[in-house]
């Protein structure tokens, strides 16, 4: 019996194999995430005094803890509630492109946004002043990065986020589709064809139809006249 696998190709296993381990990653990812995030915050709370900087490595990384009841880098503050519904939105939506997924690329990007998006979203379910407008815990703060403006402060879910969206970036830029297809490439030979050959003569078509019969006249063939007519 012979085996209908190619010498040297993939298993025919291997489409259902990666529909099944891409996802893990999605959520691995997600995961390492959403508890590195939690357990630095509830180590802030009880060990950092709030609204003080504790320096760690001089001025290249300090600890400064805060409530951020905005968005992400202590953003739209006033507004936590709206950002409570985009939070649970962008959760449906990715959890719901997963039947689609079959790149690890984009695993990691929704891993990193998943991760990070539902870290500060249970800061805003679960912590003061209540439901749905819990601030966040930010404590890190890093002087020299923002090049003489306001530093800011941000917690492990906001480096998620703003990883995951840098690397949707380059994913947009190598054109990877989330279905783990091949990239569409220019210079294709589909798309080098001559476009000669699309523009046939057309006077091929209005060839002689007797010119479809066998000119020997030694040929059983009728000709279209002589069935008109009939042989003579």
């Amino acid at each position: 019996m012979n085996d209908p696998t190619p010498a040297g190709g993939p298993s025919p296993a291997a489409p259902a194999s990666r529909r099944r381990l891409v996802p893990v990653l999605l959520f691995a990812v997600a995961i390492v995430v959403f508890a590195v995030d939690q357990l630095s915050k509830n180590w802030v709370v009880a060990e950092l005094p709030e609204g003080r900087t504790v320096p760690v490595l001089g001025g290249f990384l300090q600890w400064h803890f805060v409530r951020n009841p905005g968005a992400a880098f202590s953003l739209a503050s006033g507004a936590t509630w709206v950002f409570t519904i985009l939070a649970a939105v962008v959760v449906v939506v990715i959890l719901w492109q997963i039947r689609r997924l079959r790149s690890i690329s984009w695993a990691v990007f929704l891993g990193l946004l998943l991760g990070g998006v539902l870290g500060n979203l249970t800061d805003r379910l679960t912590r003061e002043p209540g439901f749905p407008e819990g601030h966040v815990v930010d404590f890190i703060l890093t002087p020299w990065m923002w090049l003489g403006f306001n530093p800011a402060i941000y917690n492990v879910a906001d480096i998620g986020i703003v990883s995951g969206m840098i690397l949707f970036v380059l994913i947009s830029l190598l054109g990877l589709p989330i279905d783990g297809g091949p990239r569409a490439r220019r210079g294709s030979p589909a798309e080098d064809a001559d476009p000669a050959a699309e523009d046939a003569d057309p006077a091929a078509e209005d060839a002689d139809p007797a010119a479809e019969y066998d000119p020997d006249p030694a040929s059983p063939v009728e000709r279209p006249e002589e069935r008109e007519h009939g042989a003579p």
